[in-house]
């Protein structure tokens, strides 16, 4: 899965990949940026190629690409490009240089298909929070972060506290968090319990969106301490 690319010299590119079986890897594509390279089109944000490189001393070298899904739909419509590139902006992000993560290759080339027949941007907050659970900071919903006391009718989830990674009770939110709306707690429970099916069936409020895809880039900024620049265009 091509995450991205940026210029190196007069005619070439370094092209960074998600791959299957070796992680995130950059590899140096020459001479992609002249008319009539035999594969600049082929390496682009958004795009799922079989590649072949030449292992190099700091970069590896693109021998030979073929095009396995252009995902032409998603670069063909700017709001979905935006939220694709927040997906491949979050993955380059965490994902580690030569360690390969298959479950993480398997979510980044779903999410995308997913988004390309969905048209959704709840299929990109959805990946958010599941990217987040899959590097070990699942939210935690049923019981207060700080005290611990379960969430019941007498004791309420009232903010959320990234730093602690869950909800807290109202005597601990006077400490600090921020609040968040019953709405979005159910929308987060459900999105990272993988029933998106259900979410994306039944599309929560607008402002309730917001809240869940605000405070999943706000926790995967605080965990990657990196900020997620792509947000910006949405």
């Amino acid at each position: 899965m091509v995450l991205r690319t940026h210029k190196l010299g007069e005619t070439d590119r370094i092209i960074t990949f998600l791959t299957r079986e070796n992680g995130k890897v950059r590899a140096v594509a020459k001479g992609v940026r002249r008319p009539g390279s035999r594969f600049g089109s082929r390496l682009e944000p958004t795009g799922h190629v079989a590649v072949q490189c030449y292992r190099g001393r700091n970069l590896d070298i693109v021998t030979q690409v073929e095009t396995i899904d252009a995902n032409r739909n998603l670069r063909e419509d700017y709001e979905l490009l935006t939220h694709a590139i927040s997906m491949l902006e979050a993955v380059d992000q965490v994902a580690q240089e030569r360690e390969p993560d298959p479950v993480m290759y398997r979510m980044l080339e779903g999410a995308l298909r997913t988004l390309a027949v969905e048209k959704s941007s709840i299929v990109s907050v959805a990946f958010l929070w599941k990217l987040l659970s899959h590097e070990g900071f699942h939210p935690v919903l049923t019981s207060c972060a700080r005290c611990e006391t379960e969430f019941s009718t007498a004791v309420e989830l009232v903010a959320f506290d990234i730093a602690e990674g869950g909800g807290l009770c109202s005597s601990c939110a006077a400490g600090g968090g921020r609040r968040v709306s019953s709405g979005a707690i159910v929308v987060i429970s459900a999105l990272v319990d993988s029933r998106v099916r259900a979410v994306l069936d039944q599309p929560p409020p607008v402002e309730v969106l917001l809240e869940v895809e605000r405070l999943g880039v706000a926790a995967l900024e605080h965990h990657s301490e990196r900020r997620l620049r792509s947000v910006a265009l949405f």
